[in-house]
This record gives C-alpha cells, sequence and structure tokens, in this order.
C-alpha cells in the first residue's frame, strides 16, 4: 500500500491550521469567557458573602433592637402598670376623702341642725317656764307673803357683806333726795318701821327713806339711791337662774352637761 505523503502533509497542516485556529477563534474566547465567567462567579460569590455577612450583622442588629424594644416595652408596660396603680389609689385616696369629707359635713350639719333645735327648743320651754313662774308668782302674791318679804328683806339688810355695805352707805350720803323703798304691795305701818330701824342699826345713822308701791316686782323689796340697788324679790331669783340656763345653752356641744352644771355650781 502506498503512502500519499502529499495527503497526509496537507492533512496534517490543515490539522495544524484548525487547531490554531479552533485555538485563535474558538479556544482562547471559551477560555477568556470562562476566565471572565469565573471571575464574575467570584465576585459574585463575594458580594453574595459580603451582603450574606450584612445580612446577618443587619439580623443580629435588628435581634438586639428588637430585644432592646422587648425590653423597653416591659418596662414601660411596668411603669404604665405603676402609674396607674398609683393613680387608682390616688383616686381612691381623694374619693375616700371627699366622702368623710361629704360625711363629716353631714355629720356637722345634722349636729348643728339638732343643736339649733334643741336650743330653741330650750329657749322655748325656758321662756314658757319663766313666764309661767312669774304668771304664777304674781297671782299668789299677797299682803301676808308681802309680809314675809319684808322680814327676809330687813334680814338682807343686816347680813350685807362689807363692800357691798360700805358702796351703800357712801351712796346714801352723797344721795340728794331719801331713799326709795319700793314694793310690790302697800307695806304696814309695822314694815315700814322695821325697814327704817334696820336701815339705821345697819348704817348707824338716821336714813331718811321714801315708801313706794310698784306693780312691777314680783313678790319683792327694792332699796335704791344715788345709782345703788339693793334688791330681794323672787323675781331676782327667777332672773338669775333664767341667766344661768341662757348661759348653759350656749356652752358648746363637745362640753358634757355634768361639767356644765358643774362649772355653773361653782360660779
Amino acid at each position: 500500500m502506498l503512502i500519499d505523503w502529499f495527503t497526509v502533509g496537507a492533512q496534517a497542516l490543515n490539522f495544524l491550521i484548525l487547531i490554531w485556529l479552533m485555538k485563535r477563534f474558538l479556544y482562547q474566547p471559551i477560555l477568556h469567557a470562562i476566565d471572565v465567567r469565573e471571575k464574575l462567579i467570584a465576585k459574585q460569590l463575594a458580594d453574595a458573602e459580603s451582603k450574606r455577612t450584612e445580612a446577618r450583622q443587619e439580623r443580629d442588629e435588628f435581634q438586639r433592637k428588637n430585644k432592646e424594644f422587648d425590653q423597653q416595652r416591659a418596662a414601660l408596660l411596668d411603669q404604665a402598670a405603676e402609674d396607674a396603680k398609683a393613680e387608682q389609689q390616688r383616686l381612691l385616696a381623694e374619693a375616700r376623702q371627699a366622702v368623710d369629707a361629704l360625711k363629716t359635713k353631714r355629720q356637722e350639719t345634722l349636729q348643728n341642725d339638732a343643736r339649733n333645735l334643741n336650743q330653741a327648743i330650750s329657749r322655748r320651754i325656758q321662756q314658757e317656764t319663766f313666764t309661767i313662774a312669774r304668771k304664777v308668782l304674781t297671782d299668789i302674791a299677797t299682803v301676808s307673803l308681802e309680809a314675809q318679804i319684808g322680814e327676809v328683806f330687813t334680814r338682807r339688810l343686816r347680813e350685807m357683806d362689807e363692800q357691798t355695805k360700805e358702796k351703800l352707805a357712801l351712796a346714801l350720803e352723797t344721795a340728794a333726795s331719801p331713799a326709795l323703798v319700793s314694793s310690790a304691795f302697800e307695806l304696814s305701818a309695822e314694815q315700814r318701821v322695821a325697814i327704817q330701824n334696820a336701815l339705821n342699826a345697819t348704817f348707824s345713822a338716821e336714813i331718811c327713806i321714801q315708801f313706794k308701791t310698784s306693780p312691777n316686782l314680783i313678790s319683792g323689796i327694792e332699796l335704791t339711791t344715788n345709782g345703788q340697788k339693793l334688791v330681794w324679790s323672787i323675781a331676782d331669783y327667777l332672773g338669775s337662774l333664767e341667766k344661768n340656763v341662757s348661759e348653759l345653752l350656749k356652752i358648746k356641744p363637745e362640753t358634757k352637761p355634768e361639767e356644765a352644771l358643774e362649772t355653773k355650781a361653782n360660779d
């Protein structure tokens, strides 16, 4: 078998030309494209890793902030709960104070109303009692009762304390007119003589007196001279009792009745 070296050489040349052409126009671009592709992929992988790192960091930051937010929210909720509880307690305290104040005011109002009513009733009873007492004493006053009153009056003249005696003696000495002895009934001659003698003996001097009937006096005798007065009458006792009762009604509610009576007794 004969070998056609020309054909072999031509084929070899064609093969070499094909190899060069493939290398020049096919293999090199493919390698370049592969290289570019690898670099692009490497860059994309690097970017992806960077983005993944950033995402991880952002995730960690988000988790940290979320945790802080949860803590802050819990703290705010706790603070809000405490504030709400404190506000509730304050409102309850204010409500209790308002209720206590209203209750106290109502009790004070009721006490004042009751006290005013009691005082009004007491004053009315007092007025009626003393009015009836005066009327009864006026109705039962007789000459015989006035005679007894004259004896009591002369006894009081003799039993006067020194201070009252000195004041009355000075008034009698400086008086420009006779002393006036008033009584509800006309005094008998014996009663006038007894009163005159009692005055003379009491002041160790001749006392000039004038007798007068005064129906306004209720069972009593009154001696007046130069602005000074000595009187004994049941009406005078009633007036003193009425004054004491009036003062007793003015005593503060917290004062116990027995303490008030004891105070008046000491006075």
